[in-house]
């Protein structure tokens, strides 16, 4: 997959002056643009997803001119194609001849998963929609900024408002059979359970499913409730299915079986359905109404967690390179200032813990209409969740990382 290199500045005048009187060599660094790569899926089950990662940056960078700390950004994407193998390439490709200085993506937790060790090599700052639990937790990574969710930190809340509010006993789960699917689930069970629930039954699907029917027809009859661990479209696919077969066993989410973009292809069948997520186009404060506004006007829909999720990238870069006034050559302090921000975003106030992970709201998010199209309204808000939910964190990386085994199912 070739990248595409968007260049928006060219070195002349100035910078050429600071090169011939021989300036040393970090200042002549700083008169050059920034480098910014964009690791993203744009083929594949994933691809709606990486597109959108591509868009929502750059509406941020639009409102920028392009311009961070007072250097000019230069932004190259890459195609990961949504393969492990091929996402490390394509990361060592903008590190070692893009010569990127950080990187927003990759999409998927197999992705990072993939790239763990040559990231640490690397020491480049890397800005993640991926949710790979252990790269903030028991591997930390120390060049790992995430500002979205680990695969669990949304579905943490989700269990406790199906056991608490919703009275819910009994759950069956599902989700696609890769480490996002596993390790969301994994969380939700553990909460859902310690809560006083039960995890009748865990099932997992492949991610190009072409029929979700014979996971259907598994489902328990005696279950309060369903929750979908869904990526990309499958989502969509599953639910469409459920209604066609006339089952009436509630459904809940995770932050991306009803994601905005899926939701959008739903008919009025969604409406009335659950999920948590660190975002909704519906969030009511000025920079999200801003974003949504020109992300509808270029798009025709509403952005959901992919778009919005690269646009709070552009916000942690801003605010750190800002902080820095634009001098990010050197990574140590590069990556100390993107740990250290702390601001409002269009997804609500964030910071980051020791390990370098959000900490922020979590909605809960119902499905209505309004204006005749299906959005995501927040019914309820779980301020400074943390990855570790309300465990304590040293307790928490004393057990597996979540996984298809674990926690192990109980008696049923």
């Amino acid at each position: 997959m070739a990248m595409q290199r968007r260049k928006f500045l060219k070195v002349t005048g100035t910078a050429a002056g600071a090169y011939a009187l021989g300036f040393p060599s970090i200042l002549r660094a700083q008169s050059e643009p920034i480098r910014l790569g964009l690791l993203t899926i744009k083929t594949g089950a994933l691809a709606s997803g990486g597109i959108d990662m591509e868009r929502g940056l750059t509406i941020f960078l639009k409102e920028k001119n392009y311009t961070l700390g007072g250097r000019k950004v230069e932004l190259t994407v890459a195609d990961s194609g949504g393969v492990p193998a091929q996402a490390r390439t394509k990361m060592q490709e903008l590190v070692e001849r893009e010569k990127v200085q950080a990187v927003v993506g990759p999409l998927a937790a197999f992705e990072a998963l993939a790239m763990d060790d040559y990231i640490r090599t690397a020491q480049v700052p890397v800005l993640p929609v991926a949710g790979a639990e252990d790269m903030t937790q028991r591997k930390a990574n120390p060049w790992f900024v995430r500002a979205t969710s680990t695969s669990a930190q949304c579905a943490y809340p989700m269990a406790d408002y199906c056991s608490k509010t919703l009275n819910w006993k009994r759950m069956a789960v599902i989700a696609d059979d890769f480490a996002y699917g596993h390790e969301m689930l994994g969380g939700f069970q553990q909460v859902f359970e310690d809560a006083g629930g039960t995890v009748a039954q865990k099932l997992f699907s492949p991610l190009n499913a072409p029929d979700y029917g014979s996971y259907i027809a598994q489902i328990k009859p005696d279950v309060d409730g369903i929750f979908l661990g869904f990526a990309g479209a499958n989502g969509f696919r599953f639910l469409k299915q459920f209604n066609e077969y006339g089952l009436k066993t509630p459904i809940v989410g995770g932050m991306t079986a009803f994601d905005e973009v899926a939701v959008r292809n739903m008919g009025d069948y969604a409406i009335g359905k659950l999920s948590s997520c660190w975002y909704t186009a519906q969030l009511d404060n000025p920079i999200n109404k801003r974003f949504v506004a020109t992300y509808v006007k270029e798009n025709g829909y509403d952005p959901g967690q992919y778009a919005s999720g690269t646009y709070l990238y552009g916000e942690v870069l801003a605010a750190a390179i800002g902080a820095l006034k634009g001098k990010i050559e050197d990574k140590q302090a590069f990556i100390k200032a993107l740990r250290a921000v702390r601001v409002d975003t269009l997804r609500g106030p964030i910071e980051f813990d020791e390990y370098g992970n959000v900490v922020g709201n979590i909605y809960i998010r119902k499905v209505e209409k309004k204006d005749g199209k299906l959005v995501n309204e927040n019914i309820h808000t779980y301020p400074k969740v943390s990855q570790f939910w309300t465990y304590n964190p040293t307790e928490f990386l004393k057990h597996p990382v979540w996984s298809r085994d674990y926690p192990p199912m109980k008696s049923t």
